[in-house]
């Protein structure tokens, strides 16, 4: 695509980028819900069928989805250049604030400030995401079948412990043998709202950019030589058996496995940062997830927190601090990366697939699995937030974490029930939302303290 056939000016899409990177607190759900609202109802830029076929792609890559479906929205709306400023705006505020945290974290531990801000901003993210489950749920799922593959994926992931991978081909080809049964799977699902202004990109739009296969390998070649080459310099200038060699060769390898997103690869990357690596002591990955979780960005973003704190207290020659955050910044580099590559490689031949029903239908299958996705990571997040402790049962098919009721945090279900009653009654945005509870969080924590 070239400039002229840009969607909309660069410079009103980069405002909209940043104006969605400063919401996307509350991990996927929340994320996903952020661009829904904005770029489909608001603005109207995209319609609904496809920001859903696009997401449902995403999914299905290693990565972080919701960073790639900005990357890949920001691709359909300005090309090459709009796939880059969405992706990166889309965590630039999370590096920097993770980055900022994980130097309070070393220099300070847990302060009582911090801990409070925490516990207001932790249940707000749980109204939000719950607000994400029914805003994609209401948009995505259609037809009677697609609610039951919803369903079924989240009781799947909830109370069985099934991979996501497993759960995601299922619901592809449950929805590509239901569209076949039933034409009226991939119809857009009617719902109040969606009487408005035709979106700029329609449902039914092809882009203008064709797939090529010279693109492609030129695009393979400059993605590897760029995603690499920070961690040959560092071998050449630290050795290769550095720390931060070590960490961007590690963390390479984990962007390209991270399918289901952060919740699926942080137990392996929790085990080889403690038990192999010794970056991290035992629970601090626990730690640095809920600086992840209460911050933009997506939450593999967890990542730079465990290079920063290993590089930190194994520098080498350099000085603790300026070790720690060269490391975060490569980790960051290698884990991020790869998710461009992705999709500026494949966007090109899924937009000449979108009008195949076969696909199509598989998609929507996939699109009911990731609404079941949506609300599992919602249960996960309350569960870890409204209780101090909890259990586990992995007896025969049975993989359940559930909470131990007596060890309820009554202020952060007084919180939970603040933000649910901002987001579905009073219809306050997002970061009105975040504010108030994170206000209420600091009021209280000082008050117990």
């Amino acid at each position: 695509m070239s400039r002229g056939d840009d969607v909309i000016p660069l410079r009103e899409a980069t405002k909209a980028w940043f104006a969605i990177s400063l919401q996307t607190i509350g991990g996927p759900a929340g994320q996903i819900a952020v661009m829904q609202r904005t770029l489909v109802e608001e603005k109207r830029w995209i319609g609904q069928q496809r920001f859903l076929f696009a997401l449902s792609y995403c999914t299905l890559l290693p990565g972080p989805e919701a960073q790639q479906l900005a990357t890949y929205v920001g691709w359909l709306l300005n090309g090459v250049r709009g796939a880059l400023v969405a992706g990166i705006l889309f965590i630039l505020p999370g590096v920097v604030a993770l980055l900022v945290l994980s130097g309070v974290y070393v220099a300070y531990g847990d302060t009582t400030l911090v801990e409070s801000l925490f516990l207001g901003l932790a249940p707000a993210v749980i109204a939000i995401v719950v607000q994400a489950v029914v805003r994609v749920g209401r948009k995505g799922l259609g037809h009677p079948a697609l609610v039951a593959i919803a369903v079924t994926s989240f009781v799947a992931l909830t109370f069985f412990g099934v991979p996501f991978p497993v759960v995601v081909l299922v619901a592809g080809v449950a929805g590509w043998l239901l569209g076949r049964r039933f034409p009226a799977l991939t119809a857009p699902p009617k719902a109040a709202g969606d009487d408005g202004p035709a979106p700029l990109i329609s449902d039914d739009a092809l882009h203008a950019e064709r797939p090529s296969g010279r693109r492609a390998a030129m695009t393979l070649a400059i993605g590897l030589v760029v995603w690499f080459t920070p961690v040959l310099v560092a071998a050449l200038a630290f050795g290769r058996s550095s720390i931060f060699v070590d960490q961007g060769l590690f963390f390479s390898g984990a962007a390209v496995v991270t399918f289901g997103g952060a919740y699926a690869v942080l137990a392996f990357v929790a085990q080889q940062a403690v038990e192999v690596y010794h970056w991290l002591a035992p629970g601090e990955m626990v730690r640095g997830l809920a600086l992840a979780e209460t911050t933009p960005g997506p939450l593999i973003m967890v990542v730079q927190f465990v290079a920063f704190v290993g590089a930190y207290r194994a520098p080498g020659t350099l000085d603790p601090w300026a070790a720690a955050v060269l490391a975060a910044l490569l980790t960051t580099w290698v884990t991020f990366v790869p998710c461009f590559l992705f999709i500026l490689l494949g966007a090109p031949y899924v937009e000449r697939l979108r009008g195949n029903r076969d696909l199509a239908a598989a998609l929507a299958g996939i699109t009911g699995a990731v609404v079941g996705v949506i609300a599992s990571l919602a249960v996960f997040f309350a569960v870890h937030t409204l209780f101090e402790d909890t259990a586990t049962i992995t007896s025969g098919p049975w993989d359940l974490e559930y909470p131990v009721l007596r060890s309820l945090d009554w202020a952060s279900l007084a919180i939970t029930a603040l933000g649910c009653a901002l987001v579905f009654w009073r219809k306050w945005s997002v970061l009105r939302t975040l504010g108030a509870c994170a206000l209420a969080g600091i009021v209280l924590g000082l008050t117990l303290a």
